[in-house]
């Protein structure tokens, strides 16, 4: 069976179980949670997109230059020096 095939098979189900007034209830509440969860996906998407952009910079700047002088902290703390390695 393929997916199309599944949800028919569901929504006869559903039909002869709840029948036409209530199946018509069901799948319109069920449409409207998938509308809020489309625009929650969005937001979220845009979201995250836009921290991924801003990160890249706030790295550079804040941390990068930690690293380095930690780094050349632990050289010269072994009396290594970057003409020596």
């Amino acid at each position: 069976m393929g997916f199309g095939t599944e949800i028919l098979f569901i929504l006869l189900l559903g039909l002869l179980v709840l029948g036409p007034k209530q199946m018509h209830a069901l799948l319109g509440h069920v449409a409207q949670a998938k509308a809020q969860f489309e625009v929650a996906s969005r937001g979220f998407k845009s979201q995250l997109a836009a921290e991924l952009d801003a990160a890249p910079e706030e790295d550079s700047e804040s941390n990068g230059g930690m690293i380095s002088r930690d780094l050349t902290s632990d050289r010269t703390a072994h009396g290594r020096t970057e003409q020596n390695t």
